[in-house]
């Protein structure tokens, strides 16, 4: 039996990792991703945010194969940005109800708006409305209990859904504790539309052996397992995958990200601070001692410094 999947590999989103810089460089580098997936956009303060904008702008994005994401709490301002989304030549949505994050969730959006029916129906219900558009969900199994999830199940049936992202994982846990696979499979069998698994997939071998638990899965959702190794799902896909160059890879990914950042974003301490993310699920196995340095960095010069020591010391082991 194949050691490597056959399965969809969809890039997460994850706020302040992914962004189109991220995006772009990514694709241009590494192979086996079906679609990025954006972080959410949301209104705020009665407007969109301005980086959310340029993060989804058609062109900014042009090659790169981009799902966005919209998170909403009520539906008249999920309406306007999905209606923004359709304006920017997209022809397909995912619904954010996973975000774990409380500031968002106690407003009731993405994991928080779990456990209150009435308010997700409200909430979806309009996307019956978009003939010319295509609708996918992104959630938790619930946010204080996996059986929250089991119970919107007739309500997302009944609503025009490509497909269901489901994260193992309650979002009071945020991103701590372990999956629930228990809870996963009860989701599973009861779900007649197309489901895409997430959470803790860091490795070929676990991304294969969810496949094989649950064979019909439409997809696979992968997000700090390929900000740590950006090659996770082309080697995963991929029969005659060869390890060659692939530090080379992320020394070029590197050097295309920090190029743009350093011509987007203003001075060093707005730069390195976007750098030190970057780094922080990167290359989980380098030296603590070079990872140290990287972390210590006060200035472009120093920084720039640690990252050829760094990849200096990774070109034997290609």
């Amino acid at each position: 039996m194949s050691n490597r999947g056959e399965l969809p590999v969809y890039f997460a989103p994850l706020q302040g990792y992914t962004d189109v810089v991220y995006r772009k460089a990514h694709a241009a580098l590494f192979g086996g991703i079906a679609a990025y997936y954006t972080p959410f956009v949301r209104i705020e303060k009665g407007d969109f945010r301005r980086k959310d904008l340029r993060d989804i702008d058609f062109e900014n994005n042009r090659g790169v194969p981009v799902v966005p994401q919209a998170i909403a709490s009520e539906s008249d301002e999920l309406r306007r940005i999905v209606d923004c989304m359709a304006s920017l030549g997209y022809t397909r949505v995912d619904i954010n109800l996973g975000c774990p994050f409380p500031i968002l969730a106690y407003r009731h959006k993405g994991s928080g708006i779990l456990p209150f029916p009435d308010e997700v129906e409200r909430l979806l219900r309009p996307l019956e409305s978009y003939d010319s558009l295509e609708f996918s969900v992104k959630m938790r199994l619930g946010w204080e209990e996996p059986s929250e999830a089991l119970r919107l199940l007739p309500l997302l049936e009944s609503l025009p859904l490509r497909q269901i992202t489901l994260h193992a994982r309650l979002g009071k846990q945020q991103y701590k504790g372990c999956v629930d696979m228990e809870s996963f499979g009860r989701f599973y069998d009861a779900c007649p539309i197309p489901l895409v698994y997430n959470g803790d997939l860091t490795t070929v071998e676990e991304m294969v052996a969810v496949e094989r638990e649950f064979p019909r899965l439409s997809g696979l959702m992968v997000g700090r397992g390929l900000l740590a190794k950006p090659w996770l799902a082309e080697e995963y896909g991929n029969e005659n995958f060869s390890s060659e160059n692939f530090y080379r890879r992320v020394a070029s990914l590197h050097e295309r990200v920090f190029t743009d950042y350093k011509t987007l974003l203003q001075g060093e301490h707005q730069l390195l601070t976007r750098m030190m993310s970057f780094w922080e699920y990167l290359l989980p196995d380098m030296e603590k001692r070079l990872r140290k340095r990287l972390s210590k960095s006060r200035n472009v010069k120093d920084y720039t410094e640690a990252v050829n020591l760094l990849f200096s010391s990774l070109e034997g082991k290609n």
